[in-house]
């Protein structure tokens, strides 16, 4: 897949460049199918009005609201219960998959449950943009900080997509978020090369390759 991994969402032009440079067209000429699945696991999110908010597109986070060709939701705790005919062929016709922010485990969790995620490899033209959460879960963990539902497995392991985690929501100190103290302590722990980053960044990853956008404020941890 190719991935656009943001904190906020679709913040600024330089993340919208990024993304249309992704999907190879406009966004008006594209289809998506926005994944709420992770904001049910978080206390502080859904279920309730802040997943009616991502979905309906009215949401603080840029999105969903962005001119889409079309927007469909796809619910992944519901895709065990019916016949992947009915939702897989829909996943491989659409241009870009928009994942909410939440529960970065809970959403791992249901992405394997659901079988999403051995539809990945085959999803080369897709693009996966992910908030916050959703940008987490491609990384090998998230750390013990962002540790909220616990899974099965116990850890705080996440996909592993990408060989970097990710600290979302970098801010100044007193600002809502994460302040640059907490961003050291965490990457001293997490074991693998990670980056903080605030809400006006993103990174993209395309065979392999990644890259920095941003208009704001991050910083790069080596492991």
């Amino acid at each position: 897949m190719k991935l656009l991994l943001t904190s906020g969402g679709v913040t600024n032009p330089s993340i919208r460049e990024a993304l249309v440079d992704l999907l190879g067209k406009p966004i008006a000429e594209s289809t998506a199918l926005c994944i709420p699945t992770a904001q049910y696991g978080h206390p502080w999110v859904g279920p309730g009005v802040k997943a009616w908010e991502f979905i309906s597109g009215k949401a603080q986070n840029p999105m969903v609201d962005l001119g889409w060709k079309s927007v469909g939701v796809l619910e992944l705790t519901a895709l065990p219960s019916i016949d992947e005919e009915r939702w897989v062929p829909l996943v491989r016709e659409t241009d870009v998959l928009l994942v909410a922010g939440g529960d970065a485990l809970y959403l791992c969790h249901w992405m394997r449950e659901s079988g999403l995620v051995d539809l990945l490899p085959s999803l080369s033209e897709t693009v996966w943009v992910g908030l916050s959460a959703g940008s987490m879960v491609m990384t090998p963990r998230i750390g013990a900080d962002f540790v909220g539902w616990t899974p099965p497995t116990g850890d705080d392991s996440t996909l592993g997509l990408v060989d970097f985690s990710i600290c979302p929501h970098l801010a100044p100190d007193g600002m809502p978020g994460n302040p640059m103290a907490a961003a050291e302590r965490w990457a001293a722990r997490i074991g693998v090369p990670a980056y903080a980053m605030d809400d006006q960044t993103a990174i993209t990853v395309v065979d392999g390759a990644v890259e920095v956008v941003s208009e704001g404020h991050w910083r790069h941890f080596p492991a």
